[in-house]
């Protein structure tokens, strides 16, 4: 029975698992701390998995689960001394081609999610995923009056932000 547990939520985090990444890129500034928050993520949805009843979608649950983890692993994090990275130099090879541009602006979008309060990170991540108002309400716990409330105010903030960086 174990061993179906196991390989059910491997299969399930598999399928899923840009779902992962998409927040860790949204939350973390450098790839080690990408990697960390990944790795955290699976753990608590592992140790969560036997809360999945089924209700909702796993995607949904998993949303949930993952957000909570990240925001409270941040919170956490911000009660800690403040330490600076020190940026090793490194040269950016990049290939020049159609998907540079796009690229480009996809990393460009990113960055400025990443200037949202954690909330807005949370809603402007779901919306992308073309998730329906009802799934964002439901993975983070807000009515979906309050979501939609949230994420027209979240974009206005998102297109103050690209245009003073264009």
């Amino acid at each position: 029975m174990k061993v179906e547990k196991e390989k059910k939520f491997t299969e399930l985090v598999d399928a899923n698992q840009g779902i992962i990444f998409k927040i860790c890129r949204l939350y973390t500034h450098n790839q080690t701390d990408l990697e960390d928050l990944f790795q955290e993520i699976v753990l608590q949805l592992w140790k969560s998995f036997d809360s999945f009843k089924g209700d909702s979608k796993f995607s949904t649950w998993m949303y949930r689960v993952a957000l909570n983890t990240t925001i409270t692993l941040f919170k956490k994090n911000e009660r800690q001394p403040k330490t600076q990275e020190i940026d090793v130099y490194h040269v950016k090879h990049q290939d020049i081609n159609e998907n540079a541009e796009k690229e480009e602006k996809i990393s460009q979008l990113y960055e400025a999610i990443k200037k949202l309060s954690e909330i807005e990170r949370a809603l402007m991540m779901l919306y992308l995923e073309d998730l329906p108002y009802k799934d964002i309400s439901e993975s983070l716990g807000i009515s979906e009056v309050n979501a939609r409330v949230k994420m027209n105010r979240a974009k206005i903030k998102l297109k103050e932000i690209l245009l003073k960086n264009e």
